[in-house]
């Protein structure tokens, strides 16, 4: 029998994987991973997601090989190639499972009218088409729609990894992993990247070193100082770990750190849900009013921003994450939300613009999360605050106790104490070498609640 082709995405696991065992089950199959910079036009992969796909893919060869299959790597547009190899193998079937960003729906599309293309769900914990109300509509906003995927939990119990997968008699020829040129070299920006373990065992490592906090992750995990976060994230992304995987993890366990890490789950899920039904929720408001906002353009923007990617803000706890994002490539989640309000309402500049940075240097970032995350704290989306909730980065820092997350991420401070760093120290004389703040905050909020009311009227 002509062998089926497993077309691998964000799906690099052998455990949980649904599409591969419907593959084996057909016979001989050829695991294939196509990087596509073509097909997701402006939303290839970020700089820093190519070094874990890097990684993630050499773990994933070596798993295969011990179950006697291994990977074949092809570039180019994803729907060309996959038919390609297929045609080079004789084969006419193609496994995948099933994603929702709009360049691989398109993919699909096109590859079900060539080849027999099916679909197996397997990365989200519901199909986001299947969580409707009673009369059968999507859901936009997140509490009725979590409290409605809730009634379908819990999700089915995840499969074990395969002993075997059988091989071609023929594999196609791949290219080599090395020559995609996915990681840094000079300079070597990613060298702050050592601590993380990409690939499906560094996954279930990361969530067996996080179960025992899981108890504390409701009082702590907003707490940046303190090691509460699961650091799942780029594991999820790549599909390292299925969703449903982690939690059949944390069994039936009813904790308060419990509860709010599976609505974490939830949360990153209704991403997808709102690009699902809006595909270009990555590029447009989710409120078409924002579409008129006086968002700041020109130099002096352009100059602002380029400081607050660079960590010289003036505000330590916004110069604190937006370094630890360049330096290892994740930033806590308290601290995206200050970064980002920061920039959005303190600069006043299009969220847009932080989205995309975030997209290119964060490792786990995923269109869903991204623009919901980015569109809530800008106020633009369809399911966020309003945007004079304006965040105040110092008060956040005392709030939760960021001196040590500070100190370790701004050098210049680290002789502060908390209430010092906390405080408006911009013109202090001990800190000569830390930048001023590129605007106070009573005048960031006047000119920000400025904005609003003008669009408002």
């Amino acid at each position: 029998m002509p062998p089926a082709i497993l077309w691998l995405r964000q799906d690099l696991r052998t455990t949980d994987h649904p599409a591969l065992l419907a593959a084996i089950a057909e016979g001989p199959v050829i695991p294939l991973y196509i990087l596509d910079d073509e097909s997701p036009e402006t939303r290839a992969i970020g700089g820093a997601q190519r070094w874990w796909l890097h990684h993630s893919l050499a773990a994933h060869d070596a798993s295969l090989r011990k179950r006697g299959s291994r990977l074949v790597l092809r570039r180019g547009p994803a729907a060309e190639i996959v038919e390609r190899v297929a045609a080079e193998a004789g084969s006419t079937r193609v496994h995948a499972t099933r994603c929702y960003e709009p360049w691989w729906r398109r993919c699909e599309n096109a590859l079900d009218a060539r080849l027999a293309l099916r679909l197996h769900d397997g990365n989200y914990l519901a199909p986001p088409e299947s969580i409707i109300n009673a009369q059968g509509a999507r859901y936009r906003v997140f509490t009725p729609w979590y409290r409605a995927l809730l009634g379908r939990m819990p999700p089915a119990l995840p499969y074990a990894a395969p002993d075997h997968i059988p091989a071609p008699d023929v594999w196609p020829t791949s290219d080599n992993l090395a020559d995609w040129g996915l990681t840094p070299t000079s300079p070597d920006w990613a060298s702050g990247f050592d601590d993380w373990h990409p690939g499906e065992k560094g996954a279930w490592r990361a969530l067996r070193d996080w179960l025992p906090l899981a108890g504390d992750y409701k009082a702590r995990r907003d707490f940046p100082s303190l090691p509460a976060t699961s650091r799942l994230s780029p594991h999820l992304h790549f599909g390292e770990i299925s969703p449903r995987s982690i939690w059949h993890a944390l069994g039936e366990r009813d904790d308060a750190g419990a509860e709010t890490f599976r609505s974490e789950l939830g949360w990153r899920e209704h991403g997808i849900n709102l690009v699902d039904q809006m595909p270009d929720y990555g590029d447009r408001n989710g409120r078409p009013t924002f579409d008129d906002f006086g968002w700041r353009s020109g130099p002096g923007a352009d100059r602002d921003f380029a400081a607050w990617t660079r960590g010289r803000t003036g505000y330590p706890v916004v110069d604190a994450g937006m370094r630890e994002l360049w330096r290892t490539g994740w930033m806590h989640n308290r601290v995206r939300m200050v970064t980002a309000s920061f920039l959005v309402k303190h600069l006043l500049i299009d969220w847009r613009r932080g989205e995309r940075w975030f997209w290119d240097t964060l490792l786990d970032a995923d269109l869903g999360s991204n623009a919901m995350n980015w569109q809530y704290v800008a106020g633009t989306g369809v399911d966020a605050p309003v945007f004079s909730r304006i965040m105040s980065p110092l008060l956040q820092s005392e709030r939760f106790a960021m001196g040590d997350y500070v100190r370790t991420y701004v050098p210049e401070l680290s002789h502060l104490s908390d209430a010092e760093i906390t405080a408006a120290h911009g013109q202090d004389a001990r800190v000569p070498a830390y930048p001023a703040p590129l605007i106070g905050h009573e005048a960031a909020r006047a000119r920000a609640l400025a904005a609003w009311e003008a669009l408002r009227s």
